[in-house]
């Protein structure tokens, strides 16, 4: 599903305008994003966590070449599923 697809379900369930439901979808990834940038976690019960997680610079390799490089240290966002969003993808009852 895309941003736009999830705007356009939005919009449908609530039966408001594109424009409308746009500006709500944004809003929200705007908050997250704001929350994990100060380095908060943000979690939605029944669905999953994002949090960021930081990695050490590691000396890699180029596939290509061979050539061994430097990778500088770096934080990434990380997502971790909810036990209610993990059983309804396994096709397991919610109790």
């Amino acid at each position: 599903m895309t941003k736009s697809e999830l705007i356009d379900a939005l919009a449908k369930d609530l039966n408001l305008p594109a424009n409308i439901t746009s500006s709500i979808i944004s809003s929200i990834l705007d908050a997250m994003t704001e929350t994990l940038v100060k380095g908060e976690n943000v979690e939605i019960r029944g669905f999953g966590s994002f949090s960021v997680r930081e990695y050490a610079a590691y000396t890699g390799r180029n596939p290509k070449t061979g050539e061994k490089t430097q990778v500088k240290a770096k934080k990434l966002p990380f997502f971790k599923v909810g036990k209610e969003l993990r059983e309804a993808v396994n096709g397991q009852k919610n109790n």
